[in-house]
């Protein structure tokens, strides 16, 4: 029971990374608070609820500040304070830069990298409030690495990664713990629609031969949520099946 009473919003966490990381935090104690533009996160907190679980959803847009600012004002209404948040929320894209229209580019940075910020910034508010906090950005292998014909996605990745070492060190004073896991390729929706033969050389791009599974990613995230990462800042921490090793 690592976070047993610990009050953790999630961003997105409806499907995915995010549900699995849901799934995790309840049966480790948490109280849960999902936030997610789906009806399915709604569906998720009946779940958990029926299983005995404390949670509540929020529908919330990431990219809205009037949204994210009610997100964790509800967590603090219902829960009294907000002691993890994963910011996790957030779009898929694939395209060269020659071929990125520009509304493109801002939807994906909109969610992607202010959507994270939107997030931190309210929850540290409330951290600092109460005396601290952990917070875990969900970045990616893509703001670290380049990848042919990726644009805007890592872009934004590669922010949430430098913003992350800044917040660490900014907050760490404060009692706030902020971290950023860094996934590889993961089997979630946002493949859903890859064709075979792209499927299998995201599989070979990967040294370990496969594609990652979300509740692999939940458990580093669970990881830097807890006591176990007590001395761990301004990290970013790999899950990628040795992609960036490489």
């Amino acid at each position: 029971m690592k976070l047993r009473d610990k009050v953790a919003v999630i961003t997105g966490g409806a499907s995915g990374i995010g549900l699995a990381a849901a799934r995790l935090f309840a049966q480790e104690g948490a109280k849960l608070v999902i936030g997610d533009t789906s009806d399915e996160g709604q569906q998720v907190v009946n779940t958990l609820m029926r299983e005995g679980h404390e949670a509540m959803f929020v529908y919330t847009d990431v990219s809205k500040e009037a949204e994210v600012r009610g997100l964790m004002e509800a967590a603090v209404s219902r829960f009294g304070r907000v002691d993890v948040l994963f910011a996790n929320a957030g779009i898929g894209e694939a395209s060269p830069a020659d071929e990125v229209p520009l509304e493109k580019w801002q939807r994906v940075m909109d969610v992607n990298l202010t959507g994270v910020f939107l997030s931190d910034k309210y929850a540290i508010q409330q951290m600092m409030k109460q005396g601290g906090g952990v917070i875990i950005n969900n970045a990616s292998i893509l703001g670290h690495v380049g990848q042919n014909g990726v644009t805007s996605n890592a872009a934004a990745k590669g922010g949430v990664v430098n913003m992350t070492r800044s917040l660490g060190v900014t907050y760490a004073k404060e009692g706030i713990r902020i971290n950023a896991v860094c996934p590889g390729y993961v089997e979630t929706p946002m493949l859903a629609d890859a064709s075979e033969p792209e499927r299998r050389a995201l599989e070979e791009a990967h040294p370990i031969g496969r594609l990652g599974r979300a509740e692999e990613v939940a458990k580093a995230v669970l990881f830097l949520a807890s006591d176990d990462a007590s001395f761990v800042v301004g990290s970013s921490l790999m899950v990628d099946g040795g992609y960036t090793a490489q």
